[in-house]
């Protein structure tokens, strides 16, 4: 073979050669990365601690069951009503029965005596006592004064009340309203009224059976 054949021949081979190892490039470098242990420590924890958070707000909150309430019921107003009766209402009772003297609108003149006489009944459950007052509650005395009673009334007796009187020394019509009532001052009963025409040409107190003289004090008459 010829000098310049084998010539050839390696310049060949070597660019074979050098196009071969161009071919496989450069030796790989290491890609494995190097594991920091603290790093990864601190990851765990981290995403260990995430997971408790999301797992936290995932899982529901223990509500309280709302307790039962009672609703109060509507409470009546209670309506206002009377009160009892007092004992003094249930147990004393005086009615007018007719006027035994000097009817009302009697004629007199003035300064004329009378006697005024009502007849009651006692319509109560309880006696009058020894004691309880006949007393002007009203209008004009004309003279008269308290009666006192002297002795027991019982329940359904009548009496007379008798009551002296004088006419005022004037004209017109003159009206005295009295009334019964306990020791205590406890009124109860009809209202007892005296009216008289002084001056008037009606009937006249003789004609109703008045006496010109009236006795000085106040009698009870079973």
């Amino acid at each position: 073979m010829h000098k310049s054949s084998k010539k050839s021949i390696l310049i060949l081979l070597a660019v074979l050669i050098s196009f071969q190892i161009n071919a496989c490039g450069p030796n790989k470098v290491d890609l494995t990365p190097t594991i920091n242990v603290a790093v990864v420590q601190t990851s765990a924890v981290s995403t260990f601690a995430a997971g408790l958070t999301q797992t936290a707000f995932s899982m529901p909150t223990n509500t309280p069951q709302p307790t039962n309430t009672l609703i109060p019921s509507e409470t009546p107003v209670p309506t206002k009503t009377a009160g009892p009766p007092t004992p003094t209402a249930l147990c004393y009772g005086l009615v007018f029965i007719k006027d035994v003297t000097i009817e009302d609108g009697t004629a007199m003149t003035p300064d004329q005596t009378f006697t005024k006489t009502w007849q009651v009944q006692n319509t109560g459950t309880c006696a009058w006592d020894v004691g309880f007052k006949f007393t002007l509650v009203g209008g004009d005395a004309m003279g008269g004064v308290t009666l006192t009673l002297s002795k027991v009334v019982g329940p359904g007796d009548q009496v007379e009340l008798s009551i002296p009187m004088t006419a005022p020394n004037k004209t017109g019509t003159v009206t005295g309203t009295w009334r019964m009532s306990t020791t205590d001052g406890t009124y109860f009963g009809d209202n007892l009224t005296v009216v008289i025409n002084i001056g008037a040409a009606t009937t006249t107190a003789t004609e109703t059976g008045a006496t010109p003289t009236a006795s000085e004090t106040p009698t009870l008459t079973p």
